[in-house]
């Protein structure tokens, strides 16, 4: 009888701190910090680079040159060689943007192989930034497609303060999912990381001590106190380290208001499981302290404490403890599932609302593959890391 109590207890426990996170990142998501329109544009230089060919490719090239920016906008398709296979994607995107009478700069850029110790992606922002001739500098991942508004929104963000160095646009996938790897990335992204990361820029008053840099601008100034963006070689996860940096020379990382579409189609189990790994490996080096990682933390602990101890108590035929702690890992998969749609994810069906249940219940065994690799492969690289999930 007493540990039927104890058990009963403990559901409660559980339930009340799934409530509490709920809660708190759903306020985040809905009381976003609003911005207000600069008196004048400042011109803007948007690096995007490219290695691979991503879902819907084409329309993200067009998204990018229509950006209804009212100010001046270059923008570089920056790749590693004349062979990948979205070169000629970006050069026919270029050509009808110049046939309809574009105004703006837009060019391909070539940057060759990275060297040692540097990221393919941080190889090109830098070969980017080198031709960049803007007053702000936007770096922009390929999969993402963002709205007419969204640039302005990012750079009224950045220049709201002079205290502000960078800015970032958080990202959401809102297409319908149509395999369960998408479910699983739509949900680890707009269930997971989204929400935990509008909680946290909640409580800093719309800032974050780092960058998730899908779509990020800098001030020229704020890059040069840093010391360039070559700062940032040896490490894994560029952007994160990026905005730390930033902040650390008494600059702020203010977060946009306005979220940003990225698009995936067609993502195998296998493939999101890859997915998986590869961005608790990012978490591992790239997000600072223990506060931020803190809120994933203890929603897989709800999940997995409720799960252990209702199995337990099964095992003992206390079935009102066993409910009750049940309660604890069904109800952190149905939060995951309404965070999602909160933040602006396709509703669920039925037949997919179990995917946010497994990839929590899978969730031990990628942190123990994560934690037993020394290697990562990301858009066709393959990285060995260190012990501290940075660049060996």
């Amino acid at each position: 009888m007493v540990i039927q109590v104890i058990l009963v207890a403990f559901a409660l426990l559980l339930l009340l701190e799934l409530w509490r996170s709920h809660r708190a990142q759903r306020r985040g998501i809905n009381e976003r910090r609003p911005v207000k329109p600069l008196r004048s544009y400042p011109s803007v230089t948007v690096i995007r680079p490219i290695k691979g060919l991503d879902a819907g490719a084409r329309d993200n090239m067009r998204a990018a040159l229509e950006h209804g920016y009212p100010g001046k906008v270059e923008t570089l398709f920056v790749f590693d060689d004349h062979f990948e296979p979205a070169v000629p994607l970006a050069e026919d995107a270029i050509a009808a943007y110049r046939d309809a009478g574009g105004p703006d700069r837009a060019d391909v850029v070539f940057c060759g192989q990275p060297p040692r110790g540097r990221t393919g992606k941080l190889n090109a922002m830098i070969a980017g930034l080198r031709q960049a001739r803007g007053e702000v500098i936007v770096f922009a991942d390929s999969d993402i497609r963002p709205d007419r508004d969204a640039l302005r929104r990012l750079v009224e963000t950045l220049l709201e303060s002079e205290k502000n160095g960078s800015a970032f646009a958080p990202v959401v996938v809102q297409q319908a999912p149509s395999t369960a790897g998408d479910v699983g990335y739509a949900l680890l992204l707009n269930g997971l990381y989204g929400p935990a990361a509008a909680a946290a820029a909640h409580d800093r008053g719309g800032t974050l001590p780092f960058i998730m840099g899908q779509f990020m601008a800098f001030r020229r100034e704020a890059i040069e106190a840093i010391g360039g963006l070559e700062t940032a070689d040896g490490q894994l996860v560029d952007d994160m380290y990026l905005g730390m940096r930033v902040t650390q020379e008494g600059y702020k990382n203010r977060v946009s208001p306005h979220y940003v579409p990225i698009v995936q189609e067609g993502m195998t189990s296998g493939e999101f499981a890859r997915t998986f790994v590869r961005w608790i490996t990012f978490s591992r080096s790239g997000l600072p302290g223990r506060d931020f990682k803190l809120a994933s933390w203890l929603r897989g602990a709800v999940f997995w404490l409720g799960l252990v101890a209702a199995v337990f108590a099964l095992t003992q035929g206390m079935w009102l403890a066993a409910a009750l702690n049940l309660l604890a890992p069904l109800g952190t998969a149905l939060s995951i599932n309404r965070l999602h749609a909160s933040l602006g994810g396709a509703p669920l069906s039925w037949r997919q609302s179990w995917v946010g249940f497994a990839v929590l219940l899978a969730a031990p065994v990628i942190y123990l593959n994560v934690l037993t690799r020394r290697k990562v492969s990301w858009r066709g690289r393959s990285y060995e890391l260190s012990n501290e999930a940075t660049l060996a």
